[in-house]
């Protein structure tokens, strides 16, 4: 008989955050999962990195996308509405992963097609453990468009 390598392939995260402190806490909270993480700090640099415009013509596509909704130049909102609406790119998952517990956000968010809302805890641990509940489930659990070239 053959023999099967079980390689496990390593996912890649576009994180739009424009707080360098939440940054470092999801990078934190998902450093024990097989992934690379990009980072985007504005709406804006979020559409060039998906659309791999400007510097960002070499981007591996992401596997997963955590956006925030509140970002300068294009909201997190906008940037949901215009990957969902590319044809190129709506089949990836976006994560809404913000502050918010505004009812009109989380309402306005599913009508966008976001995957899942998730409201980040005040607490530190409790922000490390939700952000880690994501990436268990997004980058350990699901099978994603990324894993079909595996099948």
């Amino acid at each position: 008989m053959g023999e099967t390598t079980n390689t496990v392939r390593r996912m890649h995260v576009l994180l739009v955050e424009d707080n360098p402190g939440d940054v470092d806490l999801v990078i934190d909270a998902i450093r024990d999962f097989p992934c690379d993480v990009s980072v985007a700090s504005d709406g804006l640099e979020a559409i060039d990195f998906l659309r791999r415009k400007g510097r960002h013509t070499g981007a591996r596509e992401p596997d997963v996308v955590l956006l925030d909704l509140n970002l300068p130049k294009l909201s997190g909102r906008e940037v949901l509405s215009i990957v969902k609406a590319d044809p190129g790119l709506k089949h990836i998952p976006v994560v809404i992963l913000s502050s918010s517990h505004a009812r009109l956000d989380l309402l306005e968010s599913y009508r966008l097609h976001a995957n899942c809302f998730v409201t980040k805890p005040v607490d530190l641990h409790q922000f490390l453990a939700a952000v880690g509940a994501v990436a268990q489930f997004w980058l350990g659990v699901v099978k994603l468009p990324g894993d079909a070239a595996t099948w």
